[in-house]
């Protein structure tokens, strides 16, 4: 079994799609928003053809063979992305597993639409680029971040947050030349900020939330997903919050 108490399809390792043409322009045109007027993005921004995206699309939608791509991180935990083929109810499901967990946890999924806390600047950045190389998954900084960068839900981006894009895009190979209109595309038409700290219905189970104050030590899906320091230090140091682990 892939993943430990994730039971709703045939789950398979999913990592060695990343080097197939076409795998980016699939995985983020997929979840790519876009404001009216703007140029619709195309697989060419991704330094991909429509053929070979098309392709690639029949693996990463195949219903008998779920693609999961694993990206495993400190403590033991892995932050991974499912291409959920139920037949008439596609989606993606990017969850965090730990070994000695009976079930995952979800971060977000999508289907049309997304649901769950999303992830802010700061925890994508960790995740990122704390990779645990002792784990089988994806280490590649700049492919952990465009794996994750859909989940992007931060109202306030650091200056450096559009050349690190650029960096990654071009990495994986994107054109030089349009790397950063794609970037900044991707960047402007990231999902909403969620709401914050104080409110009664997790943004997990639907409820509306309003911000208050936070702790600007815990991440923001840490404290969504109730993975506090009260709970467990473990997760909320995969995510980026909490006391590093002891030695």
């Amino acid at each position: 079994m892939l993943i430990k108490g994730y039971d709703l399809g045939p789950l398979v390792a999913g990592e060695w799609l990343l080097d197939r043409a076409g795998f980016w322009a699939g995985h983020l045109l997929a979840v790519c928003r876009f404001t009216p007027g703007e140029a619709r993005p195309v697989p060419e921004w991704f330094g991909d053809d429509g053929a070979d995206t098309d392709a690639l699309s029949e693996v990463l939608l195949d219903d008998q063979a779920w693609p999961a791509i694993r990206l495993p991180c400190q403590g033991g935990h892995s932050a991974v992305v499912v291409h959920r083929n139920l037949i008439g109810d596609y989606g993606i499901d990017y969850l965090l597993t730990r070994p000695d967990r009976p079930r995952p946890e979800e971060l977000s999924s999508f289907d049309g639409d997304w649901s769950g806390p999303g992830l802010s600047w700061r925890d994508l950045v960790h995740i990122a680029g704390t990779p645990d190389l002792s784990a089988p998954g994806v280490h590649d900084g700049a492919a952990r971040l465009l794996l994750l960068l859909p989940l992007l839900a931060d109202d306030a981006l650091p200056p450096e947050a559009s050349a690190r894009v650029n960096a990654a895009l071009t990495a994986v190979g994107a054109p030089g030349e349009s790397a950063q209109h794609t970037a900044d595309h991707l960047l402007r038409n990231r999902r909403p900020a969620m709401s914050g700290h104080g409110c009664a219905d997790s943004p997990l189970s639907g409820g509306v939330c309003r911000h208050t104050e936070a702790d600007p030590d815990e991440s923001s899906v840490s404290w969504a997903l109730n993975l506090t320091r009260g709970r467990s230090d473990e997760p909320a140091v995969a995510l980026g919050s909490g006391p590093s682990p002891r030695a």
